[in-house]
């Protein structure tokens, strides 16, 4: 917590020691559950999902400007997806050396062709920052990316906040306690879900949880049991299930298992691996083709990537898409870092020779989700120096590095030695959109993630190994 918690409270082993194990057994009661790395496929064995010992100081106004800016990035992803002319130009140069994106696309190309099935769009994202350590000690919010499908973490970041609470209780910081915020991602991603579901206008249909068996299922439980409460049935089914069960009638209601299915929520579908055969490729295009709501649809998941992202930071491009918004406009652009294109030509030739000379200076993104796939240091020196002069490049973007502060915390895992790091957080924000044709008839922020790790490691998330949960102790 650094300004948070006194030295004393850090540097007493003793105390630290017990409350270690204080927050180990409220996250149990709590429910910030995961199964474990053993039995990923089984709830028989549950652990305590990795965390924080304690809260992470945050500025106040940093915080609050990037839960203000985020009704905002709804906005932006939803007109980039309704702009067929912006991605066909913003990825031109991707699809040509990344397959992955390509295969996207070309389901994209068919969608427009045969026309969209549905006119409701639900979008559910998260918009990841860090704080960069300006000279002069204040800090700066900066994107490191927005994610448009499968962003997680909304339903156990929704029971942390007592867990913290809890531990500042116990040792003996009640009025700190009492500023951890209340946060509660799952309700209204679920809010979102249910009213893409009213609007579908069939009570007997269902939602469709996407997934990949794996050990966070009770992230997505939180979310399952809000639509409980609201009646509204779900069922999980993976790619191959949906390939053997899955089909469309003569109107393009898609039916899996003889259920009738309003929405579609992707909890996979982000990398390349979750395409294991052919027909998982089948199955997104018939999803796509019907007239179930998809979460993200395949506009809005090409929204998400990387290689937007860095098209959106050229003058002018936001203006396109806000022409009467100025304040819009300046609110996302004060979120942006530095990003540099690598197509072919002497802007890219400009930014390969800038890498090359200070690379620390910058992160190297592929087009990919999913946590560990960014690249640092000697190695964008390896990498742009074997495709510097190929097409190959133009499969990544160069984004300036950005500095947080480091602060000390604990960092609780299982079977981890219990030991104070020096740790740098990245804040999340949760935005939830439904639109009906031109109608934007839900556009709110949702809630807030903070996930922290250890210094030492570059890149990585919760779901990676890498990052714990956390929560911003406001200052």
């Amino acid at each position: 917590m650094a300004q948070g918690i006194l030295e004393e409270v850090l540097m007493n082993t003793a105390l630290v020691e017990d409350l270690a194990e204080v927050a180990k057994d409220e996250a149990l009661l709590q429910g910030v559950v995961m199964r474990t790395r053993e039995t990923p496929n089984s709830s028989e064995l549950v652990t305590y999902a990795p965390l924080t010992l304690f809260p992470t100081s945050v500025p106040k106004a940093v915080f609050l400007q990037a839960l203000a800016v985020q009704t905002h990035y709804n906005t932006l992803v939803d007109r980039i997806s309704q702009d067929s002319d912006f991605l066909k130009e913003a990825l031109a140069s991707t699809i040509e050396v990344d397959d992955f994106t390509a295969r996207l696309f070309r389901i994209y190309q068919q969608i427009l062709k045969e026309g969209r099935s549905q006119s409701i769009v639900l979008g559910l994202n998260r918009s990841d920052y860090m704080l960069d350590q300006r000279d002069d000690g204040t800090s700066s919010l900066k994107q490191i990316e927005i994610n448009t499908i499968a962003a997680c973490f909304g339903g156990l970041s929704s029971r942390t906040p007592d867990v913290h609470r809890h531990v500042l209780k116990v040792a003996g910081r009640l009025e700190e306690s009492q500023h951890i915020l209340d946060n509660n991602p799952a309700a209204g991603l679920a809010q979102g879900i249910a009213k893409a579901w009213e609007l579908y206008g069939s009570e007997r249909a269902v939602i469709v949880f996407l997934v990949e068996e794996n050990p966070e299922i009770f992230d997505h439980r939180y979310v399952e049991k809000e639509l409980w409460k609201r009646n509204i049935r779900s069922i999980r089914r993976r790619f191959d299930d949906v390939s053997r069960t899955g089909s469309l009638d003569q109107d393009k209601r898609l039916f899996i298992d003889g259920l009738e299915v309003a929405v579609v929520y992707f909890r996979t579908g982000f990398m390349p691996q979750n395409y294991t055969t052919e027909q998982s490729w089948d199955v997104r295009l018939m999803m796509e083709c019907s007239r179930a709501v998809k979460c993200p649809d395949i506009s809005t998941h090409l929204a998400g990537t990387k290689k937007v992202q860095q098209v959106l930071a050229r003058p002018g491009v936001l203006e396109k898409f806000f022409p009467d918004q100025p304040q819009a406009v300046e609110l996302i652009r004060a979120t942006f870092a530095g990003l540099y294109t690598l197509d072919m030509g002497p802007e890219g030739d400009k930014t390969v020779a800038m890498a090359l000379a200070e690379p620390d200076r910058f992160v190297l993104k592929p087009q990919r989700e999913g946590g560990g796939n960014n690249i640092y240091g000697s190695e964008i020196c390896q990498v742009l120096e074997a495709v510097k002069d190929s097409t190959e490049r133009t499969a990544y973007i160069l984004m300036d590095k950005i500095h947080p502060a480091p602060v000390h915390n604990y960092l609780l895992r299982r079977d981890a030695p219990l030991k104070m790091s020096t740790c740098l957080s990245e804040l999340g924000v949760f935005g939830a959109y439904v639109r009906r044709g031109e109608d934007m008839v839900m556009n709110e922020c949702v809630g807030h993630l903070l996930r922290t790790k250890s210094s030492e490691h570059s890149d990585g998330g919760v779901a990676a190994g890498v990052a714990v949960l956390d929560n911003p102790l406001l200052i």
